[in-house]
């Protein structure tokens, strides 16, 4: 079982099922049915079962959401790279390819720069006017945002994937997991702009 060392001397281990808190042990079971192995930063963020559980909930809830997965995946990636978290950027730049997102679309989000499609460029845009006014959009914003087809609903949902995915990038820059060899090939490394 091996650890880091944080510059404030916490302990974050490399959990099995067997070594995980009894509490976190069928979350990890799950998540290594469902993926085919167990991830390292699953396998960290056991070290707080309240914290897995949390997570796992709340992002089962936001895939249940009425935005479609592409609108979810540039929440997701936009929280990601803003918030600099190399384990999200791969494990969602997997999750892209693997629903046939265009390349450009992809390599944009991962430059934080606009994307080439305007209705999913209308998402990112919003996800960032939420987080820089901590929600407190004005009309214009929701009224352009609602120009791309969106709905009222969708930008709470936006809310919810903001939250869901603050809690997942700053766990995983807490316990300063490795990118799993499983998604090596997504690595990112994180460009200030």
């Amino acid at each position: 079982m091996s650890a880091i060392q944080t510059g404030h001397q916490s302990t974050f281990p490399d959990h099995t099922v067997d070594s995980a808190p009894p509490a976190a042990r069928r979350s990890l079971e799950a998540i290594a049915k469902n993926l085919g192995y167990l991830p390292v930063a699953a396998a960290r963020q056991a070290t707080s079962p309240h914290l897995l559980d949390g997570f796992l909930k709340l992002n089962a809830i936001f895939e249940s959401t009425t935005l479609d997965p592409l609108s979810r995946e540039v929440v997701i990636l936009t929280m990601a790279t803003r918030n600099g978290c190399h384990i999200c950027v791969a494990m969602h730049t997997a999750k892209l390819n693997s629903l046939g997102a265009d390349a450009d679309l992809i390599e944009a989000l991962r430059a934080r720069k606009p994307v080439p499609d305007e209705r999913l460029e209308a998402v990112r845009q919003f996800t960032l006017e939420v987080l820089a006014t901590a929600g407190a959009v004005d009309d214009a914003t929701l009224q352009g945002f609602f120009a791309h087809g969106y709905t009222a609903q969708n930008a709470l949902e936006v809310v919810l994937g903001i939250g869901t995915y603050t809690m997942s990038t700053f766990a995983n820059r807490m316990i300063q997991g490795p990118v799993d060899e499983r998604l090596k090939a997504f690595a990112w490394e994180e460009q200030h702009v």
